[in-house]
């Protein structure tokens, strides 16, 4: 998703240097990397989704989390220029604008759904948290709509009013859920990842099961 313009070098860290050196676009894969350290949620075969995922980190380590038998699919509004092996793949597109087709991400469901979208924001509290809100929502419908049973769900979300209530719904889909802050998000940041475990449900909507 569309995020707020930086001035060269702001919030440039330890972390920030060290995926430069690894060679990966920014340095949020690593939050990624703490939460297949602690979870083991990712297998060589899955198929993964990455919502928002300009400008290319996490798809890049999924991709090397699946294999060369796996896949991974990422949709963001903004383009990725970073190379991909063959088994990634990034759309342009708008997740909001989706309104349920989600015939364009192919016709097999997937085994894991991952989510570090954030709003552009504002300044104004209740104004970027409901923001923040509105994509963890459409995640978990993505989520809810493609994923077969067993699979697994990440999102990164702000926590403020509407938290507590988006951690009942992903509670409600998954026989598992965990709240996980890694060390390597910001300190000032109130951004927190909900990862639901073992999707709840049978494969019969639109999408073949797996």
């Amino acid at each position: 998703m569309r995020r707020p313009a930086r001035r060269p070098g702001q919030w440039r860290d330890h972390y920030t240097d060290k995926a430069k050196k690894n060679r990966y676009p920014a340095r949020s894969v690593y939050k990624l990397k703490e939460i297949q350290s602690r979870y083991r949620l990712f297998r060589k075969g899955d198929r993964i989704l990455d919502l928002g995922c300009y400008p290319g980190s996490w798809l890049l380590y999924a991709a090397e989390l699946v294999g060369a038998k796996g896949r991974v699919l990422g949709i963001d509004l903004n383009p990725v220029a970073v190379k991909l092996p063959p088994q990634a793949e990034a759309m342009t597109g708008d997740i909001l604008e989706m309104g349920g087709d989600f015939t364009n991400l192919g016709d097999r469901r997937f085994t894991g759904v991952i989510s570090d979208m954030a709003p552009a924001t504002t300044g104004i509290k209740h104004v970027d948290s409901a923001r923040s809100h509105l994509l963890c929502e459409t995640a978990l419908y993505t989520a809810q709509a493609v994923l077969s049973s067993g699979g697994f769900f990440v999102c990164k979300i702000f926590q403020g009013s509407d938290f507590s209530d988006f951690t009942k719904s992903v509670r409600g889909s998954f026989k598992k859920h965990s709240i996980f802050k890694p060390k390597s998000s910001r300190k000032a940041s109130k951004e927190i990842y909900i990862i639901g475990m073992d999707r709840i449900g049978s494969d019969t909507n639109t999408f073949s099961a797996l």
